[in-house]
């Protein structure tokens, strides 16, 4: 991240040079400063469509976690900022009433095992936005279809 950054200061500086050769001082200031704006502008825009390795899909084995008792006001990119601290989050499903369309205040993240491990052990009766955090591993929906058919 500096990289890119001190690259671009560089390049404004020796552009900043360069034109007060040809013009008076005031031109070059404005050159200076035109020149930094620019840079600035093409710095953002390029660091912005990097990919992050937060953004990256995790490949390796994961374990997908039911999280409840969450705040009905709660996003999904706050959940995922809170587990992502412990491994990589592929996704983050909050569930919603489909009449009301609110949230129900439980939903599921699926992220890396081992990650999800810290998380159940870290996260389970944490205090999250005033709210009581349940952690556990999510049960799966043909684990569910095969305690009604037995």
């Amino acid at each position: 991240m500096q990289k890119p950054f001190l690259t671009v200061l560089i390049v404004a500086l020796i552009g900043a040079l360069a034109i007060s050769q040809f013009a008076s001082d005031l031109y070059s200031a404005i050159a200076f400063f035109t020149g930094a704006i620019i840079a600035s502008v093409i710095f953002t825009l390029q660091s912005s469509s990097s990919p992050s390795a937060t953004s990256e899909q995790y490949t390796g084995p994961t374990m997908t976690l039911y999280v409840g008792n969450l705040p009905y006001r709660v996003h999904e990119g706050e959940v995922k900022e809170l587990f992502g601290k412990f491994g990589p989050v592929n996704s983050v499903r909050l569930v919603r009433d489909r009449k009301t369309g609110r949230r129900k205040g439980f939903g599921f993240v699926e992220m890396s095992e081992a990650g999800a491990k810290k998380a159940m052990a870290k996260l389970n009766e944490f205090d999250f936005q005033e709210r009581t955090l349940k952690v556990r591993e999510a049960k799966s929906q043909d684990a569910d279809k095969d305690q009604n058919n037995g």
